[in-house]
């Protein structure tokens, strides 16, 4: 499966936290995040990760584009509901992409969680019948 990586700024020690504990369900699936997100999972990680460009520079819609495509089966987002982001409404759109598709979204680490033990179960496989 396709799994979308994305972290603000306050949440990237998290997600490279939540990586490095699931690592070996991780490992098992394609992986795809935004630039930096996806660099500092690779440095603790040593998983392999499709990167696009930083969330700002347009990597959040190169992820929505995925998404659209049905490129994505899942999506973890640590996003940082304290602090207002410049590029916000994108931040929205990938939201209301994974609404519109379908695709299980995670933004916090306990539905992180959740979608990570439904992944390594394979309750997710029916993504495969939308490919």
């Amino acid at each position: 499966m396709n799994i979308g990586l994305i972290a603000h700024d306050a949440k990237k020690t998290l997600m490279q936290n939540f990586c490095i504990a699931y690592r070996g369900i991780l490992s098992k699936h394609s992986l795809y995040a935004t630039g930096t997100t996806g660099r500092l999972i690779e440095e603790v990680t040593n998983l392999s990760i499709h990167k696009y460009l930083a969330g700002p520079l347009g990597g959040m819609q190169q992820l929505g584009a995925q998404i659209e495509q049905n490129g994505i089966d899942a999506l973890i987002f640590f996003r940082d509901p304290l602090t207002p982001k410049s590029n916000e409404p994108n931040v929205n759109d990938v939201v209301r992409l994974c609404d519109t598709y379908n695709i299980p979204m995670a933004t916090n680490i306990a539905t992180a969680e959740l979608i990570i033990h439904a992944l390594d179960r394979g309750d997710l496989d029916w993504r495969e019948m939308y490919k």
